[in-house]
C-alpha cells in the first residue's frame, strides 16, 4: 500500500459502505456499488483505500489490456498471446472524470496513421485500463449520456467495442464499478442505476466522539502518512488475508433451495423489476457467507443482502424515498423461519478477524479511538477538510385541506384577492402526476447533454462538417476529409492508388443532439389559487413537469409568490427530489404579487446565466393571471413580463383559471412574455391537442 493512501482499516463509521465494497472485492460478479451521500463523507477516500487491499493481478507481459496468462483474450488487440512472460502488478483503480470524452473512455484511433499509412493504431482508453480492477466514477449522476451508454455496454457484456470509419477494435473489459454521488445534485439515470449491484447511503455522524476521532486520525495521517500507514499495517494485512480467504471459500458456498426461495419471495414482495435483483441478492448472500467463514447461506445473509441490493430497484419515480421497509422484509423472511438451515460449523464469536463482525475494531487500534462498529453508533462519519471518515470492517445489522371559496364581492373586476390579507391556508396534497407534453427552447444551443432542446453536441446525427476547433479532432467526417484532400494529390506526388492525407485536410463532423435546460417554475401560491380549490391540481401539474425535467436531465428552480412578495423556494439545482419536497410543503393564501414573482425570476436567471452561460432557460409560469397589491398591479406585471421577454427568455404560461366566468388574464401574460399559454388539461401528453410545441419568444421570432 502506498504511504499516501489512507488505510481502509482506519476509517471510522460508514459500515454499510465498507461492507458493500468488501463484498464486491470478494465477488466482483455482484456488479459494483453505488454510494449516495452528502459531500465530505470520505466516499472517495474509502474507495481508494479499498483498491490497496485487492490482490495483485497477473498479466501477460507487455499487454496493454491486462490479459490473464491463464485465459488470454483471443481478440486482444495486442494478441495473440502465446506462452510469453508474465508480469505481476497491483490492482488498478481507474477514475473516470465527469467531463471525459468518449475517446478517453473507450480508446481512440490515430486517424492520420489510419488514413495515411493504413495502420490500425489504437490507443487504449479507461475501460482497458480498468480491466480486472476498479473503475471509479465520482459524481456518477452528472455523467453525460454518451459516456453512460458506453459504460453500460461494457458493464453488461464485459467487452468494449470501438467501431468507427471502418475500423473495428474489441477487447475485454471486466471491472468493479464503484460510483459515488450527492443526491442533491440530481438522480442517476435509471438504466445505469440498475447496473450497480448494491447501493448504500452515507451521512455524517452526529456523535461528538466519532467526529473527534475522525479529525484526530486525519491530522495524524496528514502530519506523517508513512508513519500512520505503518501503525495500521497489521490491520491492513489481516483484512487483506481475510478477503483472500473469503475469495477462496466462495466457490464452496452452498446456496440451497431454501435460500433461493427466500430471495425470490423478498424480490417479489417488493415488486422489483426484472430478475437482476434476484441474481444480485443471491450473489451478495453467498459473499456474506464467505466473509463470515461459512459455506451455508442463512436468513441473516439474505436479509443483509436485500438491504444492500434492493433499495435502488424498488423506486418507481424520482420522488420515492430511498430505502427498504425493514418490517415488511422481516415479515416475508419470517414465513420461512422453519426452513432455517443449521450452520455448517461453530458460529464465530464476531470479535476477531474470523468472525462475521470483521477484524479487530480499529477504534481500539493505534490511535486509541472509540469503537467505530455498531456499539459506537455505527454511523457514517464525516471527515473534516475532505479527509477520510474512519471506520471498521464490521458487519452491523441494517438498520387536503383546500382554501375557502371566496364570496363574490371578494374578487375584484381586475382579478384581485380583496383588500385585506387573507389567512394562510394549510398545504394541500398534490394530485397524481401524469406524463406531460414536451416544451423546448427555440434555436440551437450548446449546453449540457440532455433530452429537451436542440443543440450542437459531441453526439447525435451528423448535420455537416468543419475544420477542427483548436487543433483537436473530435469526430472525423470521412467523406469531407477525402473531398478536402482529393484536389491536392498531384501536388503531393500521388499518381497511383491511395490517398495522401495531411492534417489540414481533416474535417470533423458537426452533430446535432439534445441539451438539458434550466426549467424555472414561477408558481402562484396566493389566495386566488387556493380559494378556488385548484391548488391540488396545480401541484400535480408542477410535479408532473418536475418529473419531465428529471427525465430530460434539466436543472430546475422554483420561485413562489404570495402575500407581500416573492421568494426563491428552490435555487437552481439538479435535484428534482428537492423540488418535490418544497412543492409538497408550499403554503397558500394572501394577495397575488405577480410582478414581484416575475422580477424575482428575472434576477434568478440573470445570476444563473453568469454561473452557467451555456444552459438555456425555460420559464414556466403557473398562475391564473390575476395580480393584486400595489399601484396598477396588472400594468406592473406586464412590464415585468416584457423585461423577461426582452432578455430572450423562452416562456410558457400554464393557465390555472377555472369557473364559468374567465377574465383571460393568463392569456395577456403569455402575450407579454412572448410564449404560449396552455391549460392544466393541455399539459397532458395524451391530449390530442397537446402535441410537442416549441416555446416561442420575441427574440426567436425576430431571428426568423
Amino acid at each position: 500500500m502506498s504511504s499516501s493512501t489512507y488505510p481502509f482499516s482506519a476509517i471510522v463509521g460508514m459500515a454499510d459502505m465498507r461492507l458493500g465494497l468488501l463484498l464486491n472485492a470478494i465477488s466482483p460478479s455482484i456488479g459494483g456499488v453505488l454510494v449516495r451521500g452528502e459531500k465530505g463523507t470520505a466516499k472517495t477516500t474509502t474507495v481508494r483505500a479499498l483498491a490497496a487491499l485487492l490482490p495483485e493481478v497477473v498479466t501477460v507481459a507487455g499487454c496493454r489490456f491486462s490479459c490473464d496468462p491463464a485465459a488470454p483474450d483471443p481478440q486482444c488487440p495486442d494478441g495473440p498471446h502465446g506462452g510469453g512472460e508474465r508480469a505481476v502488478r497491483p490492482a488498478r483503480m481507474v477514475e473516470l472524470p465527469v467531463g471525459a470524452s468518449e475517446d478517453r473512455l473507450v480508446g481512440s484511433l490515430d486517424i492520420e496513421r489510419a488514413l495515411g499509412e493504413g495502420v490500425k493504431a489504437f490507443e487504449p482508453g479507461l475501460l482497458a485500463a480498468a480491466h480486472r480492477g476498479v473503475l471509479y466514477v465520482d459524481e456518477v449522476n452528472l455523467l453525460g449520456d454518451h459516456l453512460v451508454d458506453s459504460l453500460l455496454d461494457a458493464a453488461a457484456t464485459g467487452v468494449s467495442s470501438v467501431e468507427r470509419e471502418g475500423v473495428s477494435v474489441r477487447h475485454a473489459s471486466r471491472f468493479l464499478l464503484v460510483g459515488t454521488m450527492n443526491p442533491e445534485e440530481g438522480e442517476l439515470r435509471p438504466q445505469l442505476l440498475d447496473r450497480f449491484g448494491l447501493t448504500v447511503e452515507v451521512a455524517a455522524s452526529r456523535e461528538t466522539e466519532e467526529r473527534v476521532e475522525v479529525v484526530r486520525r486525519r491530522l495524524a495521517f496528514d502530519e506523517d502518512p508513512a508513519a500512520f500507514a505503518a501503525k495500521w499495517a497489521p490491520e491492513e494485512d489481516a483484512l487483506r488475508e481475510r478477503i483472500a480467504a473469503a475469495r477462496a471459500l466462495l466457490p464452496g458456498v452452498r446456496l440451497g433451495d431454501g435460500a433461493l426461495r427466500r430471495i425470490a419471495a423478498v424480490c417479489a414482495g417488493f415488486e422489483v423489476d426484472g430478475m437482476r435483483a434476484d441474481i444480485v441478492t443471491a450473489r451478495t448472500s453467498a459473499a456474506l457467507a464467505a466473509w463470515a467463514g461459512r459455506t451455508d447461506v442463512t436468513t441473516a445473509d439474505v436479509r443483509q443482502a436485500a438491504l444492500l441490493s434492493l433499495p435502488h430497484r424498488r423506486r418507481r419515480n424520482p420522488f420515492d424515498a430511498p430505502g427498504l421497509d425493514e418490517q415488511k422484509l422481516d415479515e416475508i423472511l419470517a414465513s420461512f423461519e422453519d426452513e432455517e438451515p443449521e450452520p455448517d460449523g461453530p458460529e464465530p464469536d464476531g470479535d476477531g478477524p474470523e468472525g462475521p463482525e470483521g477484524p479487530e475494531d480499529p477504534g481500539g487500534g493505534p490511535d486509541g479511538g472509540p469503537d467505530g462498529g455498531p456499539d459506537g453508533g455505527g454511523q457514517p462519519t464525516q471527515d473534516a477538510g475532505d479527509g477520510p471518515a474512519a471506520t471498521t470492517t464490521d458487519v452491523p445489522p441494517q438498520r387536503e385541506e383546500p382554501g375557502r371559496e371566496p364570496a363574490p364581492q371578494e374578487a375584484s373586476a381586475s382579478g384581485g384577492d380583496g383588500g385585506g390579507e387573507a389567512p394562510e391556508a394549510p398545504a394541500v396534497a398534490a394530485a397524481e402526476p401524469f406524463r406531460t407534453r414536451r416544451f423546448t427552447v427555440p434555436g440551437l444551443g450548446e449546453g449540457a447533454d440532455g433530452r429537451r432542446s436542440r443543440a450542437l453536441t459531441a453526439h447525435g446525427r451528423t448535420t455537416g462538417a468543419r475544420r477542427p476547433r483548436g487543433g483537436a479532432l473530435s469526430k472525423l467526417h470521412l467523406a469531407a476529409t477525402v473531398q478536402a484532400a482529393a484536389p491536392h494529390q498531384r501536388v503531393r506526388g500521388r499518381s497511383g492508388p491511395g490517398l495522401v492525407v495531411r492534417r489540414d485536410d481533416l474535417r470533423e463532423a458537426v452533430r446535432e443532439g439534445r441539451e438539458g435546460n434550466l426549467v424555472l417554475f414561477v408558481v402562484d401560491a396566493s389566495g386566488s389559487m387556493a380559494a378556488r380549490k385548484r391548488m391540488s391540481a396545480v401541484k400535480g401539474a408542477v410535479l408532473s413537469l418536475l418529473m419531465d425535467a428529471y427525465q430530460r436531465r434539466d436543472k430546475i428552480g422554483m420561485v413562489t409568490f404570495r402575500g407581500s412578495g416573492a421568494e426563491v423556494a428552490l435555487p437552481p439545482t439538479s435535484s428534482v427530489e428537492a423540488g418535490a419536497a418544497r412543492l409538497e410543503k408550499l403554503p397558500t393564501g394572501g394577495r397575488t404579487p405577480l410582478a414581484a414573482g416575475l422580477l424575482k425570476a428575472h434576477e434568478v436567471l440573470r445570476v444563473e446565466r453568469m454561473r452557467d452561460p451555456s444552459r438555456r432557460p425555460l420559464l414556466v409560469v403557473v398562475t391564473d393571471g390575476r395580480a393584486t397589491g400595489g399601484v396598477e398591479p396588472l400594468a406592473r406585471s406586464a412590464r415585468a413580463a416584457g423585461l423577461l421577454a426582452g432578455s430572450g427568455v423562452a416562456s410558457v404560461v400554464v393557465d390555472c383559471e377555472a369557473g364559468p366566468v374567465r377574465l383571460g388574464l393568463a392569456g395577456e401574460l403569455g402575450r407579454s412574455l412572448g410564449g404560449p399559454v396552455v391549460t392544466l388539461d393541455d399539459l397532458r401528453a395524451e391530449n390530442v391537442s397537446a402535441l410537442v410545441r416549441t416555446v416561442r419568444n420575441t427574440d426567436s421570432r425576430r431571428a426568423a
